[in-house]
């Protein structure tokens, strides 16, 4: 009878064990990547609508270009769109050797993954409780051949949800990188994205006005569609840094929907000009 109990408890910390073992692997796995990417670019949003994907997108485009080896995780499990911003359609391949995922490759300097190019439907609801979530993310991280980078650009879903939390809990050195538009619905919500950062301690690089005008293609007159100058205002009350406004452009929207970012044309427009200082901004803060 002690004998069958004894070997009842050892079955019963075998899964506990293999878990143990499991998690260990995978830090281990983070770890390593980790080492090999010089700097995390965590891109939030206090609500969604605000443009955050297409700035990641952007970011990420526009760093691949200045010829820094760049990667763009897409963390956004119920809405990923970083995948149709790419024109990302197939699945990810897995490397033999190693059996971690392949990102896509989208130019030499430039690799994305995300969420969509993991499901054989992308009009699949992807219905995940918070362990599911965190457990994506974190293989994202560890479980993906990302290699040697200079920058890693994640782009989250807007809020302060788990994903967030995951994030900033596995890349515990990622700055973020706050977006708004300058209404103030908007703006209400980008504050306690601020909160977020504070209290989670994550160094943030900045805010970004997103959508702050535009101009009439027909009488040339600029129009503020969500008013002005809210998110320097907002950046100024809160001691951040203001990366700078970034003008709505029907472009970005048609780019979008083709799988090519904006900024990935040769053709100059106030969103490019505009567009090139805030990264500029950016690129000052990582290197001094």
């Amino acid at each position: 009878m002690i004998h069958k109990n004894v070997d009842e408890a050892k079955k019963s910390r075998q899964p506990q064990n293999d878990a143990a073992k499991q998690q260990a692997e995978m830090d281990a796995m983070i770890k390593d990547n980790l080492a090999k990417i010089k700097n995390k670019i965590f891109v939030l949003s206090g609500k969604g609508g605000v443009g955050k994907s297409s700035v990641s997108a952007n970011l990420a485009a526009t760093l691949a270009k200045k010829g820094y080896k760049t990667g763009l995780m897409d963390v956004d499990v119920h809405g990923p769109s970083i995948a149709q911003m790419f024109n990302i359609t197939e699945l990810l391949d897995i490397a033999p050797d190693s059996k971690q995922l392949l990102p896509r490759q989208i130019n030499e300097n430039l690799t994305v993954v995300s969420v969509q190019a993991l499901m054989q439907d992308k009009d699949q609801a992807v219905i995940w409780r918070g362990p599911a979530k965190t457990g994506i993310i974190k293989q994202f991280v560890g479980s993906v051949a990302w290699g040697t980078l200079d920058y890693l650009v994640i782009d989250a879903p807007p809020g302060t949800g788990d994903e967030p939390l995951t994030v900033v809990q596995t890349i515990p050195d990622a700055k973020g990188i706050i977006v708004t538009t300058p209404q103030e619905v908007a703006l209400a919500d980008i504050r306690k994205s601020i909160s977020f950062c504070k209290t989670v301690k994550m160094e943030t690089l900045g805010v970004l006005e997103n959508m702050a005008g535009f101009t009439c293609p027909h009488c040339n007159k600029h129009i503020d569609l969500f008013k002005s100058g809210g998110g320097e205002r907002t950046a100024k009350a809160q001691g951040l840094n203001f990366l700078g406004s970034i003008p709505f452009d029907t472009r970005v929207v048609e780019s979008g929907d083709e799988g090519v970012p904006v900024m990935m044309y040769e053709a100059p427009g106030p969103f490019k000009d505009a567009f090139e200082k805030v990264v500029e901004n950016i690129i000052k803060q990582f290197e001094g």
